[in-house]
């Protein structure tokens, strides 16, 4: 099928420019279209630039992915409206509603057992982060009306010394959730230390037998990060099953542990990473895309298939024109917000449903570790 009847059968009209002659700028554009949207039908050989400006109308004609501004510059005419802006994801007043809930299943633990969760967060050395990570977390643990504790230590604290701590709170009663905070200096082993908390007080669930009960599926303590991206999702979509969900990263803090949550939720889950081939046709075919890569901006909306939600775990710190720095997750927002269904913004998405979780399985550790059942709230 030659190019006049491609766009014919597309419904648009051609280029004001002849294909050979196509304008510099717009050259790129239409190869990075044809091969980011290599499921369009190819109408014909993939060998031209005459290919590659019918598959860049077809992707537009059938998916709307690009901007206006970018399809004027193209010189085409859609047959239909591009679609609306994606809805966002507000993790801030998802999480916010979460811990009302914490905080009457700890009240109810109190009247009906006698009970108080507690949260033992330890912090080795003077990383500024995570010096503001460990505030606003005892502060959340005591606004749930749950007991906190903060133990911080030099950077100099030998491992010796971290393990004999973590060894104490463990047999501590009062103790039910233990955080040791990351990164750790250099000369302590985070993996040493982190097996070493009671896989029922880990409420970073992060301890091996916690994530072998979590792919196994058994009841157990989950990653906050994942967890929460898993009730976002939930809340937004409903039913997961059959979706196709695309992991992008294969952390053990998120990546891993995320397909995961999607698996038990009877979605086809894949997990992409940096050694993946074709990752833009991969993400291409998503109804859902977990970003934890930690490369600003990565994920450009031409990657996305149209209508997909996305949950941009990513938090990177960039310098602006103004020199200013400014905060950006993983997912180029601006783009990807006009060809997704849903996304959660960098702040105000993922971050703040990470704390939440973290009270959740505090609740969640308490019960465990007496017995009781988690309360309704």
């Amino acid at each position: 099928m030659g190019l006049s009847s491609s766009l014919a059968f597309c419904g648009l009209s051609p280029p004001p420019w002849p294909v050979s002659k196509a304008p510099e700028e717009v050259v790129p554009m239409l190869a990075r279209c044809y091969r980011s949207r290599s499921r369009a039908e190819r109408l014909v050989h993939p060998a031209s630039m005459r290919t590659a400006v019918v598959a860049a109308n077809v992707a537009v004609a059938r998916e709307q992915a690009y901007s206006a501004q970018s399809i004027k510059l193209m010189g085409l005419r859609p047959t239909v409206e591009r679609q609306e802006m994606a809805d966002i994801i507000d993790g801030k007043a998802f999480a916010a509603g979460l811990r009302e809930r914490i905080g009457r299943q700890v009240k109810t633990l109190e009247t009906e057992h006698g009970l108080t969760p507690g949260l033992a967060v330890v912090l080795v050395g003077e990383d500024p982060a995570s010096q503001v990570y460990v505030r606003n977390k005892g502060r959340q643990t005591t606004e749930a009306g749950m007991h906190s504790w903060e133990h911080r230590l030099d950077a100099s604290t030998t491992e010796a010394e971290l393990l004999r701590l973590v060894e104490q709170l463990n047999e501590d009663p009062q103790v039910n959730g233990i955080l040791v905070q990351l990164p750790l200096p250099q000369q302590i082993d985070a993996e040493r230390v982190l097996d070493a908390i009671d896989p029922d007080k880990d409420v970073d669930g992060f301890h091996t037998v916690n994530v072998g009960r979590l792919w196994t599926g058994l009841p157990g303590l989950i990653p906050c990060t994942p967890l929460g991206c898993s009730m976002l999702l939930r809340d937004r979509l409903g039913d997961l099953s059959g979706k196709h969900a695309v992991a992008v990263g294969r952390s053990n803090i998120v990546g891993k542990p995320m397909s995961a949550l999607l698996l038990r939720e009877n979605a086809t889950v894949e997990i992409a990473h940096s050694r993946t081939t074709d990752l833009a046709g991969e993400v291409g075919r998503a109804d859902i895309v977990i970003a934890a890569v930690g490369r600003p901006r990565m994920i450009a909306g031409d990657w996305l298939k149209p209508g997909a939600t996305v949950i941009d775990v990513g938090i990177n710190r960039i310098e602006g024109d103004d020199g200013k720095t400014r905060l950006v997750g993983d997912v180029d927002f601006d783009s990807a917000s006009e060809v997704a269904g849903a996304i959660t913004p960098v702040p105000g998405g993922v971050g703040p449903m990470t704390i939440a979780c973290l009270l959740n399985n505090t609740v969640a550790a308490t019960c465990l570790q007496n017995g009781v059942d988690i309360p309704d709230a």
